[in-house]
């Protein structure tokens, strides 16, 4: 194999390793489980039960409900991604917007079968982006389409043991699907999708109604995505993508303080670390990596107004999964959520939600190659800011 052979080789491997890693790359990890959550900056989301999107953080949460209830939205995710200060071999080349928006509904049905025992549905998405280099950018190798969605159907069971305690998990049956282009589409052009399962345990103490707390696991399975993968003039569509996904652990809290005024917050860990390399199954390429495990930290409040409208607001801090190694394909820094929102009730039994949330990114200076034996690579800062929009429809029957 020649020099150049090795190169362009070389050039499509990182390609395909950092474009796949956006669907689950810190930098574009938003939470989009619920415009109520949104709100809130998804604090102590697992147990306030104040629809039946909670079960999407903690399925012990459908203990606290006793009558069926219904929850659907949708969230727009509006990303604001700069690259800047751009060198490329030796050359200074213009400034990139390479954010974008996209869309993640969903859906909540809890039916309780009887005082102890609850079941129910979910469909939402824990990733959604897409970032988009100009037509003939110069460092295109490095940067071009990435149009990644995921979508998680759950079906999840709870049990309430006794007045204080109650236990719930399920299965997550998660469909990934991603476009990615690189080199002009030349040298990198994936259309591929793939489905893996995983679960999730949950569990809640009750102090009383107005004090609880929960903990829960999920357990994120490895994807496998097939498709048309094509590079360097050769078809790789017999082969799998190979990408392990996260661990998450996460402990909420609810306490409402008087009749006006509760307080609420959360800690979330991200297993990122087990994110340690990508590959296809044929080995026709293989990638390590050097992520580190994250966290999120989150507190909000929420203030119950009057009997037609609730208000909240919330912060989030969530640290960044990259390390020592960047791109400017996957701008990632620790980030900072300023989120507010509020509810309009209906009737008893029906209500609008509203959220709102500006993520604020950092600079981040990237030295990127295109692999560890190649010393040809790119010089950028980047920086990752967005704004999240939240709609959301509640019903109790």
């Amino acid at each position: 194999m020649n020099k150049k052979q090795i190169f362009t080789r070389s050039v499509i491997t990182v390609a395909i390793a950092v474009a796949s890693s956006q669907t689950m790359a810190a930098g574009f990890q938003l939470n989009a489980q619920s415009a109520t959550g949104l709100g809130r900056a998804f604090s102590g989301d697992g147990v306030i039960a104040d629809n039946a999107s909670t079960m999407a953080k903690n399925a012990a949460s459908m203990a606290l409900f006793d009558a069926p209830a219904l929850s659907l939205g949708v969230i727009a995710i509006d990303t604001d991604v700069q690259v800047k200060n751009t060198k490329f071999l030796g050359q200074n080349i213009d400034n990139a917007s390479i954010g974008g928006t996209s869309y993640a509904p969903n859906i909540y049905y809890i039916q309780p079968i009887n005082d102890k025992f609850s079941v129910g549905a979910s469909l939402y998405s824990n990733f959604g982006t897409k970032t988009e280099f100009k037509e003939g950018y110069k460092a295109d190798l490095f940067g071009g389409l990435t149009d990644v969605k995921s979508v998680n159907l759950g079906l999840s069971a709870a049990y309430r043991i006794n007045q204080h305690f109650s236990v719930g998990g399920g299965l997550d049956i998660i469909h990934g699907s991603g476009k990615l282009q690189r080199g002009n589409a030349q040298a990198l052009n994936i259309d591929a999708d793939g489905m893996a399962l995983g679960y999730n345990l949950g569990a809640i103490y009750e102090y009383n109604q107005n004090n609880r707390f929960g903990l829960s696991y999920r357990y994120s399975p490895t994807l496998k995505a097939k498709g048309d993968i094509h590079y360097a003039g050769k078809n790789l569509s017999n082969e799998k993508l190979i990408m392990p996904l996260p661990d998450m652990i996460e402990f909420s809290g609810f306490n409402k303080l008087n009749d006006k005024f509760a307080v609420h917050y959360s800690v979330q860990w991200i297993r990122w670390s087990e994110f340690d390399n990508l590959a296809t199954t044929g080995n026709s390429f293989s990638k390590q990596y050097e992520w580190q495990d994250g966290w999120h930290y989150s507190l909000g409040g929420t203030y119950y107004l009057n009997n037609d409208w609730t208000l909240r607001a919330g912060y989030m801090h969530d640290t960044s999964a990259q390390n020592e190694r960047t791109s400017i394909s996957v701008p990632d820094s620790a980030r900072n959520w300023l989120s507010s929102g509020f509810s309009y009730h209906i009737d008893s039994k029906s209500t609008i939600d509203f959220g709102l949330t500006y993520l604020i990114g950092k600079d981040v200076n990237v030295n990127e190659k295109l692999s560890d034996k190649l010393p040809i690579g790119i010089k950028a800062t980047t920086r990752a800011d967005a704004w999240l929009y939240g709609l959301q429809y509640s019903r109790s029957f």
